[in-house]
């Protein structure tokens, strides 16, 4: 029996459930996060605000959350004896590196369309790292189901670029989301095993909080730097009108929400990877991407509304993530 065939399949039924509601998530963060950048004039800037909220939020609870705290010291604990190794810690440079690549791009490119390019990068890199076993379920083998969702879901980002050539201004700016994607499965095996070292066997939730507070801090502590470099050449932003950051209250209230929904996006990532392993979390939270940015680039027309291109990628997308789910259900109730 192989790793991938040992979850309860309602664990794993529950697991990519969850993964749905993280890309949920992630495609609200990103249309934020792209509008946030258009109004500060800095999508690195933009990528700062958004991380350096989360990380406030999340030492806010775990001032009151002693059991989060003590997830936290095992972390540095693991590092010390070397049952972590730095660079498993360092997960937060690629959801930093994501979240600047929404505040560069998704305005320009659209949420659905850069969300495809994530999704296309994030599926074939995740098929390696399962291969490879950088997740704490350990090697889950390349089956003709687990092959054929990845190649699908490159398939569908060829044919939802192929409406936006001539739409959509500078559409090779979609090779940065896709190599953000490639980047989140390596996150996603990393952040898993930070998990296994932080929580015990009575309280997950804390290792989950240790997790997403070290993705965090990394992550806003390489942004800052990138943000800094990016001043350095091009000046300091200057957003319309009222200076550097919006303050419409209540209105532009929602612009500050990306840090929030990082966190959220980021705890599942951590929580079920063990359980239903890189590949089935990275498909899950596909369609939770798709639907959603779908949905918002509907209700929000910007400059690459869906049309019919889109919309058949994001089909051939969904399908992806079929494939592989009902081949593991099938491998289970033959006992393999």
């Amino acid at each position: 029996m192989t790793a991938s065939s040992s979850a309860r399949p309602s664990g794993t039924a529950v697991g990519v459930g969850a993964a749905v509601v993280g890309g949920l998530c992630a495609a609200a963060q990103a249309r934020v996060n792209g509008s946030l950048a258009e109004q500060v004039g800095s999508g690195f800037g933009a990528a700062v605000v958004s991380f350096g909220s989360g990380l406030v939020l999340l030492t806010v609870a775990l001032a009151c959350w002693p059991s989060a705290r003590a997830a936290v010291g095992r972390v540095v604990a693991g590092l010390r004896d070397r049952r972590l190794r730095w660079w498993e810690v360092l997960g937060g440079t690629a959801g930093g590196f994501y979240v600047a690549a929404q505040g560069l791009t998704a305005a320009t490119l659209g949420v659905a369309l850069f969300m495809v390019a994530v999704v296309a990068g994030q599926s074939t890199s995740s098929l390696l790292v399962d291969r490879l076993g950088l997740a704490p379920g350990g090697v889950r083998l390349v089956t003709l189901g687990r092959a054929l969702g990845p190649v699908l879901t490159v398939v569908a980002v060829a044919v939802a670029v192929s409406g936006s050539v001539g739409t959509v201004p500078s559409v090779g700016l979609a090779v940065i989301p896709f190599l953000a994607g490639a980047f989140q499965s390596w996150q996603q095996a990393v952040n898993g095993r930070v998990r296994g070292v932080a929580g015990t066997p009575g309280d997950r939730f804390a290792g989950v909080a240790a997790a997403t507070f070290g993705n965090f801090l990394v992550g806003t502590v390489a942004l800052a730097a990138a943000f800094g470099v990016s001043v350095a050449v091009t000046g300091p932003p200057t957003g319309p009108p009222t200076g550097p950051l919006p303050t419409d209250w209540p209105l532009d209230l929602v612009l500050y929400s990306g840090g929030l929904l990082g966190i959220v996006f980021i705890a599942i990532q951590a929580a079920v990877v063990h359980r239903i392993g890189v590949l089935l979390l990275a498909l899950g939270m596909i369609a939770g991407q798709i639907v959603g940015a779908l949905l918002l680039d509907a209700a929000v027309p910007g400059v690459a509304a869906p049309g019919p291109a889109m919309y058949a990628g994001a089909g051939l997308t969904l399908l992806a993530v079929a494939v592989p789910v009902v081949e593991s259900r099938v491998l289970r109730r033959r006992g393999r």
